[in-house]
């Protein structure tokens, strides 16, 4: 197997505090010693790594794609956008288009702030909503970055060990922070009542789901809850935007918050984010000082726009869905098939399985391992763009059918070790596995 992308990688560690810039994209979660690690190209659902060879990604992290690689009409506009300058002293129209088109998705928002990162956008909104609120505590669920503000619900206990990743130290994170984020677990309402009653929770932030669909009766108890006791509920829709409908998986609830954020799907690719909320409580952020150079560079504006066009006329939540849920059938069969037990997780474009705790990371890494021999990007989840179809679907089916026949004919855990060219997989997000 190829080991040029991992050399690259250790290279990299050399000069790049922790090898990359994203967690998740980081070899030793996948595959360690062989993950390809760089790409040199890509194209609809198809990657190049840095020997030009051609791998079909059937795991697309971190869910930025769902239009696909490069897709053509946004790329045609954002090169047109290049020609014509992307960063200059004035500002760009494509902002005030791009906003107004995003609060007509969301009839409930009047005013719209732009970042280019989910950290950033989850930033500003914490900013906006102390700004507002009168209480500066904050009662979260699940993940939101990487600021001091989200971090700071480590530094008495290993809160985030549900949210986050286990056992993350809050380092650098000022100690004086302590006792201003606390964490309730999604569903658990009692707790979410009894923060509010005894840590003068002045804002909820959270997912609108974890692991599953909406759970909807929650979610109302929720806004419920925020509007006796005039707390800010904020909805993290930086992944979840976009993938169950044309705007916020909030819009199927009929739950609206009064702040929310999105990323990853909405420039398909390119970097933009938007955080979207009251005028009541938008207007108090006057007050602070919420400003950045980057924020202003046209690309982003100029991809969001095309994105939600290409996704208002293909109808591509739609077919997210579909891919979706086929390839949960697929699983299931396999599983089914050869005597597996796995544990299936997500909404359907966001989908992941689960093997038994105690050799789930084992066989993670074997997966990883044959289906990069058969030239397949892959693990146990996938974020699914809408050129995730039928046939890309059936083709991968084939090759994962003889890697699940493996499997279950392999004894744990000596001839699993045995079948593994080098370390098991280290652990990811634990949202990804709920």
């Amino acid at each position: 197997m190829n080991t040029t992308g991992y050399t690259t990688y250790l290279k990299a560690k050399k000069s790049i505090l922790s090898g990359n810039m994203l967690f998740s994209k980081r070899p030793d979660l996948w595959l360690p010693k062989y993950w390809p690690t760089y790409f040199t190209r890509s194209k609809d659902v198809f990657l190049w790594d840095l020997k030009k060879k051609k791998l079909t990604d059937m795991l697309f992290a971190v869910g930025q794609n769902t239009l696909g690689y490069c897709n053509d009409e946004v790329d045609r506009e954002v090169l047109k956008c290049i020609k014509n300058g992307n960063l200059t002293s004035l500002n760009y129209p494509e902002e005030i288009i791009l906003s107004k088109k995003l609060i007509q998705l969301h009839p409930w928002a009047d005013l719209v702030k732009f970042a280019r990162s989910g950290g950033e956008a989850n930033a500003i909104a914490v900013r906006i909503a102390r700004c507002a609120s009168i209480n500066e505590n904050i009662a979260v669920c699940g993940y939101h970055g990487w600021h001091d503000w989200y971090l700071a619900a480590n530094i008495k206990k290993k809160k985030l060990d549900q949210h986050l990743i286990k056992g993350l130290e809050p380092s650098g994170v000022p100690k004086k922070l302590r006792d201003t984020i606390f964490t309730f677990n999604y569903g658990d309402i009692e707790t979410l009542e009894k923060l509010v009653l005894t840590k003068n929770i002045g804002i909820i932030k959270m997912e609108v789901a974890r692991g599953s669909l909406p759970n909807i009766e929650f979610l109302k108890r929720v806004r419920s809850l925020c509007n006796k006791k005039k707390i800010i509920l904020i909805f993290d829709e930086c992944t979840s935007g976009f993938r169950r409908t044309l705007g916020g998986l909030h819009l199927t609830t009929a739950v609206e918050p009064d702040i929310a954020m999105f990323g990853k799907a909405l420039g398909n690719g390119y970097a933009i984010t938007a955080v979207i909320g009251k005028k009541n409580i938008m207007l108090k952020a006057k007050e602070s000082f919420i400003s950045s150079t980057f924020w202003t560079e046209r690309i982003g504006f100029v991809a969001g726009i095309s994105t939600l066009e290409v996704m208002k006329y293909s109808k591509s939540w739609l077919k997210l869905i579909q891919n979706g849920k086929y390839i949960n059938s697929i699983w299931r069969k396999l599983a089914k098939k050869y005597s597996l037990k796995i544990k299936i997780s997500g909404i359907e474009s966001i989908t992941s399985f689960d093997f038994e705790q105690n050799i789930n990371n084992y066989y993670k890494t074997y997966l990883a391992q044959e289906m990069l021999k058969k030239n397949y990007l892959s693990s146990n989840l996938i974020y699914l763009s809408v050129l995730h179809n039928k046939k890309i679907i059936d083709k991968y089916s084939l090759v994962l059918d003889k890697i699940f026949k493996d499997l279950s004919e392999l004894k744990y855990p000596q001839e699993i070790k045995k079948k593994l060219r080098g370390p098991i997989c280290g652990i990811s997000f634990s949202r990804l596995n709920n």
